[in-house]
């Protein structure tokens, strides 16, 4: 059995028109970084700043003037490889940190995710961090995030779909898998989705691969890559405080 995505002219003229009440510095911003790759830093330090962030978001607020946002403007961030490796206990130190900074919510879950993690990343020598690299340096492709993706699913403890693109979005190599949360939802149900969608659901990963692909063709029929797309509507919950001074915080470390 096969779906075919039918999108109509309305359709694409709705979303040309959003993207248009929506140019914003975060949508700006996405286009530099994921579209045009400016600026990107893919090293081990990008990658546990963006790992962390992945966990603390899935669990909280995460706007503009969030703590979680606040935390992760720090300058200079303090969970990098050489901080965590002075360390014996990586756990115990990621829960040092976010106690410091009042980031007290599940914080025991999230600072054993990372741990947990962490010993991955060192124990098969950041294997998964040089295959991102080698995607980001070569040509870009559907196929190969959605792999990059599923596989930090399946290596990262307390990583679903939506985590796993998050990742990728964050270090700035994906285009065209995003991760789809409820704002997502929420608009998509708007705009008419064919299929009422809770972000329950999404834990499932055939029905989120659904999501995701009814999501690209759309783009693609509106000629806007995905990553583009999901900026505008997650920008659009914030009510235009994702400021040029408060992304080049966050980008600043």
């Amino acid at each position: 059995m096969k779906i075919e995505w039918n999108i109509e002219e309305k359709d694409i003229t709705n979303v040309i028109n959003f993207m248009k009440l929506h140019e914003n510095a975060f949508v700006q911003r996405r286009i530099s970084k994921n579209v045009n790759k400016k600026n990107i830093i893919i090293d081990q330090d990008s990658m546990l700043k963006s790992m962390i962030m992945c966990l603390l978001t899935s669990q909280q607020r995460s706007g503009p003037n969030s703590s979680v946002n606040i935390f992760l403007c720090q300058k200079p961030f303090p969970l990098t490889i050489e901080n965590i490796k002075a360390n014996n206990n990586p756990e115990n130190f990621v829960k040092q940190v976010l106690k410091q900074n009042g980031l007290n919510r599940y914080i025991n879950k999230i600072a054993f995710s990372f741990g947990i993690n962490f010993k991955h990343l060192e124990s098969t020598d950041w294997k998964i961090l040089t295959k991102i690299k080698a995607y980001n340096n070569g040509k870009e492709s559907k196929v190969v995030e959605r792999e990059l993706a599923n596989e930090i699913q399946k290596a990262f403890f307390g990583f679903g779909p939506k985590q796993s693109r998050n990742i990728l979005q964050d270090l700035g190599v994906s285009k065209y898998e995003i991760p789809i949360d409820s704002r997502t939802t929420n608009w998509l149900n708007k705009f008419g989705f064919p299929l009422s969608l809770s972000s329950n659901s999404l834990q499932d990963k055939e029905y989120y691969h659904f999501v995701s692909d009814g999501f690209q063709v759309l783009c693609e029929k509106a000629k806007v890559y995905p990553c583009v797309l999901d900026a505008a509507i997650f920008s659009s919950f914030d009510n235009g405080e994702w400021t040029e001074e408060v992304l080049d915080k966050l980008a600043s470390n």
